[in-house]
């Protein structure tokens, strides 16, 4: 038998042990990574902080190990909106360009949460919150190095809406879209949660202790021009904690760069039939009280004008809510189940594990 030289030893057994870890590698093909396995820990700068999303995705970064970088306007009420929550808050307006600099100081990523639903006085508009602010930001974050961007935009949103709400949500995505970030984009439906606006809402209407007192309010439109008919638009209502979820999945999943994701629940309700889920299940509500429409158009003229008057705080909704309220607010989520392992909470599951908490 021929000696084999030492140097060419290894070689030789890769050879042989080749046909072996070929037919291993078909029987055992790659498999994907789960959705679930821990990422590098990341510091992150969160908008909107101490919002109603904003508070809940700050609770799960923080719970992933990530480092949560915070801008409040209000130290008193983040330290109520994030107590327990370990985060670094950085007090100041994000249309203040040093606050905005000490807020991105070291981060890797920006999730973005500002928005409003109502416009109000002071310069609290769809314009400057959601266009003007997302400008200001991505400038800061350009400057400061990172690369990494999430937005929180709205279902429906579009060039052609017919709503300075959706309009202004759309301009924004454009301005994220056009930057050179890695960049990835959430457009959920109606969210819910026990410290959400919609629930504290519906909590007052389905009591009888909130206007209209005598109904449960929803928006309807037109359906048939022919005969005149109207109808409820569908909500897809998704739980904030399913909401904060994807927006830390898409931080640690490759896939999600340069990516929109629609996000709703697994089950869709016409409004009728969702106030009346929610007035089965609130505690202390008055199961005497039926849903009742109110045309859309009219109902958004009669904001407007409010608004006009100076009045606008005095209803809960502004001009946008009734003709949005009014559209099927629906959704395919397949893409964000493939790409983040999203996998939403039903509805009235969700609705029974903290209605007693609203």
């Amino acid at each position: 038998m021929v000696p084999v030289p030492r140097r060419h030893a290894a070689g030789l057994a890769l050879v042989a042990a080749l046909p072996r870890l070929l037919y291993t590698r078909r029987l055992m093909p790659e498999q994907p990574m789960p959705h679930n396995m821990p990422t590098a820990p990341l510091t992150v700068a969160v908008t909107g902080a101490t919002g109603f999303v904003g508070r809940h995705t700050v609770r799960e970064l923080a719970s992933r190990g990530h480092t949560v970088r915070a801008l409040v306007r209000d130290r008193e009420k983040a330290r109520t909106a994030l107590a327990g929550v370990e985060h670094v808050p950085i007090q100041g307006d994000i249309f203040d360009s040093s606050a905005r600099q000490t807020l991105l100081d070291g981060c890797d990523a920006v999730v973005h949460l500002v928005g409003i639903r109502k416009e109000s006085a002071g310069g609290v508009t769809f314009q400057r919150m959601h266009v003007d602010a997302t400008r200001a930001m991505l400038g800061s974050a350009i400057e400061a190095g990172v690369s990494r961007w999430v937005q929180m935009s709205a279902l429906g949103v579009r060039a052609d809406a017919p709503t300075k709400y959706q309009q202004t949500k759309w301009e924004g995505e454009q301005l994220v879209r056009s930057s050179d970030l890695d960049w990835t984009i959430l457009r959920p439906s109606l969210i819910h949660g026990p410290d959400g606006e919609f629930l504290q809402l519906a909590k007052g209407w389905v009591r009888g202790k909130a206007p209209p007192y005598k109904f449960l309010p929803y928006f309807c439109c037109e359906k048939n021009r022919d005969t005149g008919g109207t109808g409820p638009g569908v909500a897809q209502p998704v739980y904030v904690r399913d909401v904060a979820s994807a927006i830390a999945q898409s931080l640690a999943s490759p896939d999600a760069i340069g990516e929109i994701y629609p996000l709703g629940g697994p089950d869709a309700y016409e409004w009728p039939v969702l106030l009346e889920t929610l007035r089965d299940s609130i505690p202390g509500a008055n199961l005497k009280l039926k849903p009742w429409g109110l045309n859309a158009t009219l109902v958004s003229h009669v904001a407007l004008g409010a608004q006009m008057l100076g009045l606008g705080g005095l209803l809960p909704f502004g001009p946008s809510d009734p003709i949005m309220g009014a559209e099927d607010n629906t959704c395919e989520i397949a893409k964000a189940q493939s790409h983040l392992g999203f996998a939403p909470e039903p509805f009235e599951q969700a609705l029974e594990s903290y209605a007693k908490q609203i």
